[in-house]
């Protein structure tokens, strides 16, 4: 209990230090996230099973060679590419979203600074560090959600098509 209380008060000193911005990256870091663990729990867990019935559905048939049959195949080709791909836009664009957080974090931290320059001048150094402190930390959290992101996304982009070509192998036509 002691443990969790300091991991709480030592994020709400770098909330306190990056400033309001930094529970808007969490927030989207968040929604990837879940996101993300959704996608992968679907390769895992329910496309098998759909592409099992499609497979089954596709070896049942007996003709499998003329163009009706090929038009078939491709629709539940395309049926099952449509599930393996929802979501990953708005993955993607909440990848690209995190560091323009980041960077309204930066605008706002500067705005602090020049706030604290034209009421107490330059002299006052404590006063602009935090500035600078709520100008750099958002910039940097949003950069770190965005590259968590982008490396998990691209492995979930790469599973996704191998899992389509292999259903696509799996449903040979003549």
């Amino acid at each position: 209990m002691l443990v969790l209380m300091e991991i709480w008060e030592s994020i709400r000193d770098f909330v306190g230090t990056g400033g309001q911005v930094l529970y808007v990256v969490a927030i989207a870091l968040f929604l990837m996230w879940v996101l993300m663990i959704e996608r992968y729990w679907f390769l895992l867990a329910e496309f098998p099973r759909l592409s099992k019935g499609i497979i089954a559905k596709w070896d049942a048939r007996q003709d499998t060679t003329s163009w009706y049959a090929h038009r078939i195949r491709e629709a539940w080709i395309s049926e099952a590419s449509e599930k393996l791909d929802q979501r990953m836009l708005l993955i993607k664009t909440l990848v690209a979203v995190c560091p323009l957080i980041g960077l309204l974090g930066t605008v706002t931290g500067m705005i602090a600074v020049f706030e604290t320059m034209a009421s107490q001048g330059t002299g006052n150094a404590r006063l602009m560090a935090s500035g600078i402190s709520m100008a750099t930390i958002p910039t940097m959290a949003g950069m770190v959600a965005a590259l968590s992101g982008v490396f998990f996304s691209s492995r979930l982009e790469t599973k996704a098509k191998m899992v389509k070509a292999k259903l696509i192998d799996s449903m040979p036509h003549h």
